[in-house]
């Protein structure tokens, strides 16, 4: 957020000026900047610059580090890590883009200097509290700047330490890793709706949570329908977690993400609780899915499962429709464009795992072939019927 930003947010809150006034404003000041701005390419350029610099910077404290004094390690980390943060500060006013960027370098930088402080000091190894150290550092430069990178770090890093705790609290537990994957895809999910149509300045970071849900919630789905529950599916687990801590990492897992959807979309997040009961239920379906897998290994008959494979790769479907269906109720081209790629990959799925090996080899081929021709010419048809339908609708 630039300074004439914050002054019309404090000119809109302090009453002298109404909140129609302040967001024509700001949409002129939109367009002019779309004329005489930075464009795509000039943006592109800035953050490979910062990467490239940030790559440079830490390559010479590698091919050194083993020559520097305890102290001069130290003061090298903190100048790292406070350097590009005060670059930043001197360039804000006069080119804010590369602003952000070296103030998203100097955030990145901030978990590699956790990292070299532990080493330097022989700090006693909980690696989860480094990932804490890093977010906390995220959200209070999110706090204090209101850059989307800043957002978008903590909105990483912050899951991440929740995450590594509870790896460790649960490590040799069948169930550690269900809850674990599900909490996971239940927050995806969240992120995947956080934009929802909301207007005002929070809207680029709602838009880089929905870009960084779009990116997890298929492949967070995959392992949640592939996997299951190791207990559940035969698996042997070391030791087991008590009914307390399940029960804990079950409320979070499922509670957390819920409660960010409600503080993002209100009475919308009625969206999210389904989309919540729906991962349950895939998770339960795909552990009675892997349970009978295994039961064939042995050689025998593997009892009810190609009645289990239907229901997993049923409920697949009827999620891919569902996210399609949430897309064209909010007008969300990327939630419809996911969920259209979740039901192609369903079939997909379905037809390599189900159908293919009872055919011979020139019919499975055939059949491929007819799969990825016609069935991607009809599926890209009723995408592009959707997206014309919603348009039309809003």
């Amino acid at each position: 957020m630039t300074r004439w930003e914050r002054k019309l947010d404090s000119w809109v809150a302090e009453g002298l000026l109404d909140a129609a006034a302040a967001a024509r404003i700001r949409d002129f000041e939109s367009a002019k900047g779309e004329g005489g701005g930075l464009h795509g390419p000039v943006r592109i350029a800035v953050g490979l610059g910062a990467l490239l610099l940030a790559a440079s910077v830490l390559l010479f404290v590698a091919a050194h580090w083993d020559g520097i004094g305890p102290g001069a390690r130290f003061l090298l980390v903190l100048s790292m890590v406070g350097g590009f943060h005060a670059c930043a500060a001197l360039v804000h006013d006069r080119f804010p883009v590369l602003a952000t960027s070296l103030h998203a370098v100097g955030t990145a930088s901030l978990g590699a200097g956790i990292a070299l402080a532990g080493q330097i000091f022989n700090l006693e190894e909980h690696w989860p509290g480094a990932i804490l150290l890093w977010a906390l550092g995220a959200g209070l430069g999110w706090t204090i700047l209101r850059d989307t990178p800043q957002a978008f770090f903590f909105a990483i890093l912050a899951p991440a330490w929740l995450a590594s705790e509870w790896q460790l609290a649960s490590a040799g537990s069948a169930h550690g890793s269900a809850i674990l994957t599900e909490g996971l895809l239940v927050l995806a999910l969240t992120y995947f709706g956080a934009d929802g149509g909301a207007a005002g300045a929070t809207r680029p970071v709602r838009r880089a949570l929905e870009w960084l849900g779009a990116g997890a919630v298929i492949p967070l789905a995959f392992v949640v329908a592939i996997f299951g529950e190791g207990r559940a599916a035969g698996f042997a687990a070391p030791h087991e977690l008590s009914a307390t801590t399940e029960a804990l990492g079950w409320a979070l897992a499922y509670g957390l993400p819920l409660v960010l959807a409600f503080v993002l979309r209100r009475k919308a997040a009625i969206w999210n609780l389904f989309a919540a009961a729906w991962v349950y239920a895939l998770g339960r379906v795909s552990s009675l899915q892997v349970h009978a897998w295994l039961g064939g290994l042995d050689g025998r008959p593997a009892q009810g499962a190609d009645g289990k494979a239907l229901l997993l790769y049923g409920l697949c479907a009827l999620g891919a429709i569902y996210l399609i269906a949430w897309g064209m109720r909010e007008t969300s081209v990327r939630r419809v464009n996911a969920g259209v790629t979740a039901f192609a990959a369903t079939v997909v799925a379905f037809y390599f795992s189900n159908v293919m090996d009872r055919l011979d080899r020139s019919a499975s081929l055939l059949g491929m072939g007819l799969l990825f021709l016609l069935g991607g010419w009809l599926i890209e048809r009723a995408r592009r019927r959707l997206l014309a339908r919603m348009g039309a609708g809003s």
